[in-house]
């Protein structure tokens, strides 16, 4: 696989990258941002880590711990090199393993935070996969599903404990019934739109063990030319 070395954003950090198999999106940046950190956040867990962009991010805003996993050996490469490269391997555990066997890894470990940034797609048919093995499996629901993921959250995250999910607005009926089937209840959704008149693509989730039943559904946010991401939600929500 051929590796570039991009800057990651304004952050201050590099990270590795494929042109042609696998580049961190947009979706990820925002994720990082939307996570609110405390000062008695200890342990994050990030799952379909991909090159490790949220950890990395989260590194800058976090002393805290973070376990990252990805299931794809060639991504996870890109992962530990961008790791090692920004001296992040103390704070940042990477593991490249399918996630549905994280028991095998970390035991009965909890955490204060969980982020995902998962596949978007439902697998209907071979025909709506991406003839690139790498990118049918970032993208679609071959290896993962949705409720794979709210499974592992309600396992590993600690009562009271947040899980931040980026998603396509168009799963947000299920990601609802998907969090109260697991007891970890959307209290919170963020709309993302590229243009002011368009109609919003990605949410923003943020979920919560055990919570109380009530949503927030905060005003659609335009990305539109933005210089930087920092700060963005402490600026506009």
């Amino acid at each position: 696989m051929r590796m570039v070395l991009n800057d990651l954003f304004d952050y201050n950090l590099k990270i590795y990258q494929s042109p042609n198999n696998f580049k961190f999106s947009l979706d990820s940046i925002l994720l990082a941002e939307y996570v609110k950190l405390f000062n008695n956040t200890q342990e994050i867990l990030d799952l379909c880590t991909g090159n490790a962009a949220i950890p990395l991010i989260l590194t800058t805003k976090t002393k805290a711990h973070i376990d990252a996993f990805e299931v794809q050996k060639s991504i996870y490469d890109l992962a530990y090199k961008s790791i090692i490269y920004n001296n992040k391997n103390e704070q940042i555990t990477l593991y490249n393993a399918d996630i549905k066997e994280i028991e095998d890894f970390i035991k009965n470990k909890k955490y204060d935070i969980i982020t995902c940034n998962p596949p978007y797609f439902k697998v209907a048919n071979k025909k709506s996969l991406n003839d690139n093995d790498t990118l049918s499996i970032a993208r679609h629901e071959v290896l993962i599903t949705l409720e794979d993921i709210f499974k592992i959250v309600r396992s590993h995250l600690n009562s009271k404990g947040i899980f931040y999910l980026v998603h396509r607005v168009n799963r947000l009926d299920e990601i609802i019934i998907l969090a109260n089937k697991y007891k970890v209840g959307v209290k919170e959704v963020t709309l993302i739109n590229t243009k002011e008149f368009n109609k919003p693509y990605i949410a923003l989730v943020k979920c919560v063990k055990d919570a109380k039943m009530g949503v927030i559904i905060n005003n659609p946010i335009n990305i539109n030319n933005r210089k930087t991401y920092q700060n963005i939600f402490k600026e506009e929500l």
